[in-house]
């Protein structure tokens, strides 16, 4: 069980992971309100896998609305700060140290914080407690795809109760940089960034960047920080022509990324420093296309929904997450779309690092309330904030299928909720382009995302082949019986893409604990997988109406055995075949890099 630094743009050295063993108590009737309460744990548990997972040791996957963490750790006291950080818990977390209540935290899949320096004894000997408070029913929340019934059903998987993202504390000065912000201005040559320091006294502090890109140094700057900020354009040399410009951009063909070293100064003294990296990248949306770059590009994306068999949303590890990442580039893939799940940093991280686009979305409540949407907002504005300054994160989705808002077509306040979204997101984040609902009923949107699941392929000719004009498709087709787009928001001429499509099921590889399996259409065996995969891709591939796509799935999920993989990642036939058919041509749209 290998977990590496949880926060892959700000690397410290100084920092101490609290995975592993854990006291552990389900709580149904909902008993304790403290934990001076608790006067045994019957249970241990193996934390960040939750305690529905076989890796947990516990693989309760019944209903339990509370339940209640506790592990003791060594932190002397000493000089500076201590922070105690989770990557995610869900849903309601109440955290003490040493009986001392620490922080409170609403949300399933944003990390908290907390300083917990002055709560800890002298002798170095501490103790956390965490509280979680989980309704497994409740559907005004987000959730995702954790199942509300007590067996996973239709296209729902098992829940994820409590701890399923790393636990670590950290060792800082009085003063240190709490948060950053990359952002790429491709053509001004310049990289945006911002810092936020935490402490007494900052507006006497500096901060010194420095930028690399392997012995190449880029820039070398130090910021006057003013009341706790910095906010700077650090401008790069400017090598003229495109051929040395474009040996810095970041793309999936040549994912050149640029180290930073980061510094907070007194004088020159070295207060709190960390290691980062950002990129050269740029993305929007210029009439029908997608471009990256400046430059007309093809998305070939698959739909990634990242689970584990015997881990469920946490990943096994480190290795497990690069792993996804070169599989999905070696079945031919440019990019994947995180459906329903925030996905752990470091998997953006290895997607930086290697060269895969990423579409990210936010999960769905299944009630249309005020509770639902506020919840939403909320934690939608801290998962723009978490990964912001990542490279490969290219899309922002707030709304899938019409989830949470069943009625969109014809109650107000629901298009409201979507459009209101949309414009949040553009407005935290006006780098990338933004759907506000995917698959159907399009509003606020910069792409028009369509779902259909129909393997037949003269039907996909002939509502998106040759001859096809965009009006034609919106005024005749209608998916899940759903209207493509709200009347008063035609198409205005967005880029459409077909982000699912697929589904094949080839239940080659069945886990134990499945007892059926479906998909939206079948095969017998592997050459018939193989041949309706090439004949579907072929169809989508040749169709010069989309400008990218999003393949139904990337690998099995329980009884969805509709995966190129089966849960355990084994390819169901050779990722070289499974390439070649998924860059069979337009690779890049005429005139794309």
């Amino acid at each position: 069980m290998e977990f590496a630094y949880p926060r892959p743009q700000m690397q410290r050295s100084n920092w101490t992971s609290l995975n592993g063993k854990w006291r552990f108590c389900f709580d149904d009737a909902g008993e304790f309100a403290l934990p001076s309460q608790i006067k045994s744990w019957p249970l241990e548990i193996t934390v960040p896998f939750p305690p529905e997972s076989e890796a947990s040791g516990i693989g309760d996957r019944g209903f339990h609305s509370f339940c209640w963490y506790e592990r003791d750790f060594d932190c002397p006291r000493s000089t500076g700060r201590v922070i105690l950080r989770f990557g995610a818990v869900d849903y309601n977390a109440r955290v003490w140290i040493n009986g001392c209540l620490a922080i409170t935290h609403e949300g399933g899949h944003t990390p908290f914080w907390a300083d917990i320096t002055d709560m800890l004894h002298p002798s170095g000997n501490q103790t956390v407690t965490v509280h979680v408070e989980d309704d497994p029913h409740e559907l005004a929340k987000p959730r995702g795809k954790q199942d509300w019934q007590l067996e996973p059903h239709s296209i729902w998987y098992p829940r994820t109760t409590g701890i399923w993202q790393t636990v670590w504390f950290e060792r800082v000065a009085d003063n240190y940089i709490e948060k950053i912000r990359w952002t790429p201005e491709v053509p001004h040559y310049a990289i945006g960034f911002e810092a936020r320091v935490i402490g007494e006294s900052t507006d006497d502090l500096t901060v010194d960047v420095c930028l690399r890109h392997g012995e190449q140094l880029l820039a070398h700057d130090r910021y006057q920080v003013v009341d706790g900020q910095v906010d700077r354009l650090i401008v790069l040399s400017d090598p003229g022509i495109d051929d040395f410009r474009n040996e810095l951009l970041w793309s999936p063909e040549r994912p050149t990324l640029i180290d930073a070293t980061v510094r907070l100064m007194h004088g020159e003294e070295v207060v709190d420093q960390f290691a980062s990296y950002t990129a050269m990248r740029s993305v929007h949306i210029l009439r029908d296309r997608f471009m990256l770059n400046g430059r007309p590009y093809m998305l070939r994306l698959v739909l990634d929904q990242g689970y584990w068999p015997d881990t469920l949303l946490t990943a096994p590890g480190d290795e497990a997450l690069r792993r996804d990442v070169e599989l999905a580039k070696a079945m031919g893939f440019n990019g994947v779309r995180k459906h329903q799940k925030v996905e752990d940093p470091r998997y953006l991280y290895w997607a930086d690092t290697l060269g895969l686009m990423v579409w990210e979305e936010m999960p769905s409540a299944y009630r249309f309330t005020r509770s639902a949407i506020k919840r939403t907002v909320r934690e939608w504005g801290e998962v723009i904030e978490r990964d912001y300054s990542h490279p490969c994160v290219i899309v922002w989705v707030p709304f899938n299928e019409s989830w949470g808002v069943p009625e969109l077509a014809s109650v107000g306040k629901q298009r409201h909720a979507v459009q209101a979204l949309y414009h949040l997101t553009k407005t935290l984040d006006a780098t990338r382009p933004v759907i506000g609902n995917d698959g159907w009923e399009s509003s606020a949107t910069d792409i028009i995302g369509i779902h259909d699941y129909d393997a037949n392929i003269e039907h996909l000719s002939q509502r998106y082949g040759a001859g096809i004009q965009p009006d034609q498709l919106f005024d005749r087709r209608r998916p899940g019986g759903r209207i493509l787009t709200l009347d008063g928001y035609p198409h205005r001429g967005q880029p459409i893409m077909l982000t699912e499509f697929g589904g094949i099921a080839f239940a080659k590889c069945t886990q134990p604990d499945v007892k059926h399996t479906w998909g939206y259409t079948a095969a017998k065996d592997e050459n018939e997988f193989a041949r309706m995969y090439a004949e579907l891709m072929d169809a989508v591939i040749h169709t010069a109406l989309f400008s990218g796509f999003c393949y139904t799935q990337f690998a099995d999920t329980f009884q969805e055995a509709n995966g190129l993989l089966c849960a355990d990642r084994a390819p169901k036939i050779p990722l070289e075949e499974i390439a070649k058919v998924t860059c069979i041509s337009r690779t890049h749209i005429p005139g794309g890099v």
